[in-house]
């Protein structure tokens, strides 16, 4: 079954590993007949500052957030493709995050109820991570807060059910071979697009 499928690079450096990642995963999903958009935060012109703390008076999104939201709105399944840093990820795309994922848009309350209702449901996700930290490491030692944060704070949050997440490391001193490897994992991941 075709499907449309929005990737985002979301490392703010117009080059990266994490870049090649996503171009990887798009190009084989686009071999097995879906249709991709890919959307690169590195090419993104926005004020990531939320500014305001509150959601009654947001100021309006700039053209390369609009173009975006109207990717993600137009997609049903999203990847995102995104470096750990410190623990998390970038803030620029946190900010993008922030000023894109807005209520009566990504989610809305719903009055009686505890929790806000996604309005991007119906659709999938899923999450690629380039880091240095081995995985085994991450997930035992640290209890990989940022994989709970983007599934059940931000994807899920918003309908947008995550169904897989990568983990892509050590990049720090990996070989060549070891980070073809990798790209073909990736390429693996696109062709089979859940």
């Amino acid at each position: 079954m075709t499907k449309k499928i929005l990737v985002l690079d979301g490392h703010p450096a117009t080059e990266s590993f994490c870049g090649a990642l996503a171009a990887r995963y798009a190009e084989a999903a686009r071999k097995n007949g879906h249709e991709v958009r890919i959307a690169k935060l590195s090419d993104m012109s926005f004020d990531p500052d939320f500014e305001y703390g509150s959601y009654r008076n947001v100021k309006p999104l700039e053209p390369d957030l609009e173009a975006f939201w109207a990717d993600l709105d137009w997609s049903e399944h999203f990847v995102l493709a995104h470096p750990l840093w410190w623990g998390g990820m970038p803030a620029k795309l946190k900010g993008l995050f922030d000023r894109v994922l807005l209520p009566g848009k990504a989610f809305r309350y719903v009055k009686g109820k505890a929790f806000p209702e996604g309005l991007l449901r119906g659709r999938t996700s899923e999450v690629l991570v380039t880091a240095d930290t081995p995985g085994w490491f991450f997930r035992l030692v640290y209890g990989a807060p940022i994989k709970k944060e983007i599934r059940s704070q931000i994807l899920n949050f918003c309908g947008l059910k995550m169904k897989a997440y990568s983990w892509f490391a050590s990049l720090h001193g990996s070989t060549p071979g070891q980070r073809e490897k990798m790209l073909e994992r990736a390429a693996r991941l696109g062709a089979r697009a859940i």
